[in-house]
């Protein structure tokens, strides 16, 4: 926040969050800080790129005013997400009951015997957050290994008793830690006997496939024997004929 003697303006950093072929806004805050009413300016060394609304007005004393400064539509990324273009804010006091219509260049020439207060102003890009993940990703020391999805929707490094141990220890206060405790004992318990049942289907899946493969190969041997029963039948009606 600038500490001027007409003006507070907040930030003093003009963050954008950099997005290519998207206009992006910011907003400064002003607050006249005297009795008086403080007329106002706003400069960019590049006009074509940025546009301010307003960037001229009146604050009255003791009131605030909004700007909203856009940034039009980029087509290239600078590199390293370096910004050099600045802002320059203007503010001299005015007569009483004066309005953004009656704002001339000649109130902010210093030439002319005007105390013109300047606040100089830096464009920051940021790159676009991603979302947080709703897991904690770690311990409080930041060292433990993140866990994974696997295809069946298992998850794989950390289990659920670790997760729920985690956010109750985040997010719990002492007065909970029975409550806490009682939700870990029950996860723990539901592990166990998930992990049980898979281990019995798994079992009943072999069993399954072995029945059916003793059953196909006993149908393949009698088709076999019948075939070969067949044959010794013609054959032998054969040398009768």
């Amino acid at each position: 926040m600038s500490t001027g003697d007409l003006l507070s303006i907040e930030p003093l950093e003009l963050k954008f969050f950099f997005e290519l072929k998207k206009q992006i806004s910011c907003s400064l805050i002003l607050s006249n800080k005297t009795d008086s009413y403080i007329a106002f300016k706003v400069k960019t060394t590049n006009p074509k790129k940025y546009c301010v609304r307003p960037n001229t007005g009146v604050v009255m004393p003791q009131s605030t005013c909004d700007v909203i400064v856009t940034m039009q539509a980029q087509k290239d990324a600078p590199a390293d997400m370096q910004c050099k273009d600045k802002f320059l804010l203007q503010s001299v006091k005015v007569d009483d009951g004066t309005t953004a219509k009656d704002i001339t260049a000649e109130m902010f020439n210093k030439e002319a015997g005007h105390v013109v207060e300047e606040c100089k102003l830096r464009v920051v890009y940021v790159s676009p957050t991603q979302p947080p993940s709703p897991v904690p990703e770690g311990s409080e020391e930041g060292s433990s290994p993140r866990g994974s999805v696997s295809d069946n929707g298992n998850v794989s490094g950390v289990d659920s008793a670790a997760v729920a141990r985690a956010f109750v220890e985040r997010h719990e206060g002492p007065e909970k830690s029975a409550e806490g405790k009682a939700l870990i004992s029950r996860l723990v318990e539901e592990k166990n006997n998930a992990i049980q049942q898979n281990n019995k289907l798994c079992q009943e899946l072999d069993l399954l496939r072995r029945e059916s493969n003793k059953s196909r190969g006993g149908v393949s041997m009698a088709i076999v024997i019948l075939i070969v029963l067949l044959g010794i039948i013609m054959g032998y009606l054969m040398k009768k004929t």
